[in-house]
């Protein structure tokens, strides 16, 4: 498959995932740092599984792509991201968090050109200039 259609597959499954994480989070009245524990959890188990075959790899990569990955992943998109995205969860309706919660491509692209090198095109500018236009858009009033 393309990795277009990943990435789409990508935006619905948290778009799905994320209705039903608000559900559960006001159904059971539960605090977000919960919320977060049993999703972490859940897909611990599953990652665990599907991966299992590649563990020897990790013995390969160096510790600098493991520090990568634990601070950028475990630390700060894992952790702080879905501390604040469950909090605000919590708090907002979904309509207001997932449009501004999901402007992570936004970041990631910035990063992306100012510390990877990644030229910045017209094409790459004029679509994340309509993703901020869209975002506020969709949470003004």
């Amino acid at each position: 498959m393309k990795p277009q259609l990943f990435a789409l597959l990508t935006a619905v499954a948290w778009g799905v995932g994320g209705y039903f994480e608000k559900r559960g989070l006001h159904l059971g009245n539960l605090p977000p740092q919960l919320g977060i524990t049993i999703r972490t959890a859940v897909a611990l188990v599953i990652l665990g599984l599907v991966s299992a075959p590649q563990w020897k790899a990790v013995t390969q990569a160096g510790p600098r792509s493991i520090i990568y990955l634990v601070v950028g992943g475990g630390v700060v998109a894992g952790s702080l991201g879905m501390l604040c995205f469950y909090t605000a969860l919590k708090g907002a309706p979904l309509s207001r968090v997932m449009p501004i919660a999901f402007t992570s491509p936004l970041f990631g692209a910035l990063l992306a050109m100012t510390l990877g090198g990644e030229p910045l095109t017209l094409k790459a500018g004029l679509g994340m200039l309509m993703t901020v236009g869209g975002i506020i858009l969709l949470t003004l009033g």
